[in-house]
């Protein structure tokens, strides 16, 4: 299975503002483009923060007369890298409780931003598309079952799984792989074995006929 990295989805050409870019221009880009935050990037183009509209807001009901995206910004920047899968960029963002991740370069220059709205993309595949992903990669290639196998059913993200499995420890390894396909919401195990495998747990080296 191939997931997706940051560089699959990221907004390639960032916008971005220099230390000392004015309130009201931070203010119209946010409004331009419909985003809700901007990198802060020194004259190498690295991010050095990040002006979101809670810092403006933050400004207008508070005492401070920061001015400047240098006197506004959040720093440092946190930032992800286009390697990175979208998983552990999510992660960053709730762990964080950010909405962007400026995205840099080997040489930590802003090369992209990637949103929660990129993110949710993945939650659009078809159920198609995830159908024939968990049985042809999954079920097919990592565990080397045939397609008809197991029943595989998606309704909106929902995966749901049925069928009998030869082994017990063949059941959770299936699900945990199919959570891990991209655009899976949910997965419904279903699934059955006709009875536990004798050589299930059994100490290595006493297992099969004696």
């Amino acid at each position: 299975m191939r997931h997706r990295r940051v560089a699959d989805l990221m907004t390639p050409v960032a916008v971005s503002v220099q230390r000392g870019t004015a309130f009201k221009e931070i203010a119209r880009l946010l409004d331009e483009y419909g985003i809700t935050a901007v990198p802060v990037v020194d004259e190498d183009e690295r991010p050095v923060g990040v002006v979101s509209e809670a810092d403006l807001l933050r400004r207008q009901t508070s005492r401070t007369t920061a001015g400047t995206a240098e006197g506004l910004m959040t720093s440092p920047a946190i930032v992800a890298e286009p390697e990175w899968s979208v998983v552990r960029a999510a992660r960053v963002m709730e762990e964080k409780r950010i909405k962007r991740l400026p995205v840099v370069d080997g040489e930590g220059r802003l090369t992209g931003v990637v949103s929660r709205s990129d993110l949710l993309r993945l939650f659009l595949r078809r159920d198609r598309a995830i159908q024939e992903e968990i049985l042809e990669d999954v079920l097919t290639q990592t565990l080397g079952l045939p397609p008809s196998a197991l029943t595989v059913d998606v309704t909106d993200g929902r995966v749901t799984l049925s069928g009998t499995v030869e082994r017990r420890g063949v059941r959770p390894v299936f699900v945990r792989l199919c959570e891990s396909v991209e655009g899976v919401v949910e997965v419904v195990d279903r699934l059955v074995y006709p009875e536990d495998d004798p050589q299930e747990g059994a100490p290595e080296g006493v297992r099969g006929d004696a």
